[in-house]
């Protein structure tokens, strides 16, 4: 009898195990899906954005204190490689998130809240433009490659839903991030639209 309940014990920890296993789901092919037409329509809308601007376009500050659209574009290329960075090198090696953690309602959150201008933020020092492309053209070169590299990696990591690491949302695993770096560009390419719609943006 007692042998018998001892199996029964190790057959509900095994089933437990397994329930654990599986709420930590990998990442569907509808999701990445998913996530490469956003990368790739963030592209295209930062792209189309950028087309065709002057120097004086390019350079133009509706004030002081605010952001070119060669600023901002340096700054949509250089996150890319930051936040991707961070994904490899840290979130992926971060410890699972809490059991049943609702990742759709998080998915959401990211899409949603990120790329909303309401509260603006300010740029951590590693990602305040410098020149460091050498140029706007160096800036849009940087940022394609870059992204292609993120579109790799999307299509190529497996356990992206297993870790999570701390964001300004909260607790994110590695294909929200991968979320993250599509609406940021998403919200800089408002900025660059905003900068363009100023009364006083050089007409050429």
């Amino acid at each position: 009898m007692r042998t018998k309940s001892l199996a029964g014990v190790l057959i509900a920890l095994l089933l437990m195990a397994g329930a654990t296993a599986a709420s930590a789901q990998e990442v569907t092919q509808v999701e990445k899906d998913k996530a490469l037409q956003y990368l790739e329509t963030t592209k295209k809308n930062v792209l189309e954005a950028t087309k065709g601007l002057s120097e004086a376009q390019w350079n133009f500050k509706p004030a002081p204190d605010r952001w070119s659209v060669a600023q901002v574009m340096e700054h949509i290329a250089a996150a890319e490689d930051f936040i991707r960075g961070l994904v490899k090198e840290k979130v992926m090696l971060s410890p699972a998130g809490e059991p049943g953690r609702d990742v759709k309602k998080t998915d959401e959150a990211v899409l949603a809240m990120v790329p909303d201008r309401t509260n603006k933020a300010q740029a951590p020092e590693p990602l305040v433009p410098t020149n460091r492309f050498g140029s706007p053209d160096g800036s849009i070169k940087h940022f394609v490659e870059s992204r292609a590299t993120t579109e790799d990696f999307l299509k190529t990591a497996t356990g992206m839903r297993d870790h999570v690491a701390d964001s300004p949302l909260g607790k994110l695993d590695g294909y929200e991030f991968v979320l993250l770096i599509a609406a940021h560009s998403e919200r800089h390419t408002k900025q660059i639209n905003e900068v363009k719609a100023d009364p006083d943006f050089p007409k050429k």
